[in-house]
């Protein structure tokens, strides 16, 4: 919508101006909940990685016998960066089933390895004579920290998009970067030039701004409501499901995920464990036994010491797994309670899952999740 001969006044105007340049049409109820914080932590967390990168640049070039200006730096950077982008390609290459499992954590993870190699290269005029050395372990950080950034970009902009609107909200997210890069690497210029002039400055706004970064990152990545299905979000699901009878939405669960321990097991949700080998689960004397238990469905189920391992079928989807950690959980809560056999527990758990299933798949997607895959990283299937 433009306005014609808009008459409020200037800073109402000049709101509006921002808002429409930086922020998806039709913000706010456009995107999902959270979309605003997440914003807000991510203009800081480049602003402050932009200011870091400019001081490491500089260090490099001090530990080379060179004498840089900061604007030198600031373009050098660039260079460095885009230089280590193609060996992080190679080596992170595997790892994108991964990433799709758990973005947040890898998101978080790659700015710990950027800022792990900026530190590095901050160091360096400590130690000349491993300039090399030192130069390069740190820019094969930085390197795989870009790709493992811009690897799960896209999982997470998915999550804001409501209306089809995910390329405006990723290129209102990108200018948001630019915009904040520009600024960082104007307050780096700034600093490189006074307080950061001196290697002990250095290395008192360097741990400062790094751990701004990571700050940052980590509450901008926690405000996101990834709404699709990993073992973590499905078990979190499935143990609110039977404390409560209601269906957690991907808001109500983002502040709760546990981004340093991912493979946590969650008793409420019958300590399931996904994606174990088959050789590892069941000797292969048992798994037809196993798999008759429930002939037409698409995983094994097999209760260990510490946990129930679930293995799903090489085509299985979101629904089939959500099927099994039901059973699972319906079957561990039984047992706390009964003395029967365990054949008889999994099959009255079986039809108490086919009971509620319907309605519980109903709700999960009307809560908008994504059930038409399930994402266990590089976990292992089989086939029959």
């Amino acid at each position: 919508m433009k306005i014609v001969d808009d008459s409020r006044p200037v800073i109402h105007r000049m709101i509006d101006s921002f808002l429409n340049t930086f922020f998806p049409s039709g913000y706010p109820y456009s995107v999902s909940e959270g979309y605003l914080r997440y914003t807000q932590f991510r203009a800081l967390q480049h602003c402050s990685s932009a200011a870091l990168s400019v001081l490491s640049t500089q260090s490099l070039l001090f530990a080379a016998g060179l004498r840089p200006t900061p604007a030198q730096a600031t373009a050098v950077s660039w260079i460095l960066k885009d230089g280590m982008q193609h060996v992080g390609k190679l080596i992170c290459s595997n790892l994108g089933a991964r990433m799709d499992s758990e973005p947040k954590s890898w998101r978080i993870l790659a700015d710990v390895l950027y800022d792990l190699g900026t530190g590095l290269e901050v160091l360096s005029p400590l130690c000349p004579h491993l300039f090399l050395e030192i130069a390069g372990l740190g820019n094969f950080a930085k390197g795989m920290a870009v790709v493992a950034a811009r690897a799960t970009r896209l999982p997470i902009y998915s999550s804001f998009a409501k209306e089809g609107n995910l390329s405006d909200l990723f290129a209102k997210g990108e200018a948001i970067s630019t915009l904040f890069n520009v600024v960082g690497l104007g307050a780096g210029i700034q600093l490189a030039s006074t307080i950061c002039s001196s290697m002990q400055g250095k290395l008192v706004v360097g741990p400062l701004l790094s751990i701004i970064h990571i700050y940052s990152v980590v509450e901008e990545i926690r405000a996101a409501p990834v709404n699709t299905l990993n073992p973590q979000r499905t078990a979190m699901i499935v143990a609110d499901f039977l404390k409560t009878g209601k269906i957690s939405s991907p808001a109500d669960l983002r502040y709760r995920e546990d981004l340093l321990f991912t493979g946590r097991l969650i008793e409420d949700a019958g300590n399931v464990k996904v994606g174990r080998a088959l050789r590892k689960v069941v000797k292969p004397s048992k798994l037809h036994e196993l798999k008759q238990i429930f002939p037409e469905e698409k995983f094994l189920l097999n209760r260990g010491n510490n946990w129930v391992d679930m293995v799903l079928t090489h085509d299985a989807t979101a629904e089939d797994a959500l099927r099994g950690w039901l059973v699972a959980a319906y079957a561990s809560d039984m047992e706390r309670s009964s003395h029967e056999p365990r054949a008889i527990v999994l099959q009255e758990a079986y039809e108490k899952m086919n009971d509620v299933f319907s309605p519980f798949l109903s709700e999960l997607q009307a809560k908008g999740w994504h059930t038409d895959r399930f994402l266990d990283g590089t976990g292992s299937r089989f086939a029959w």
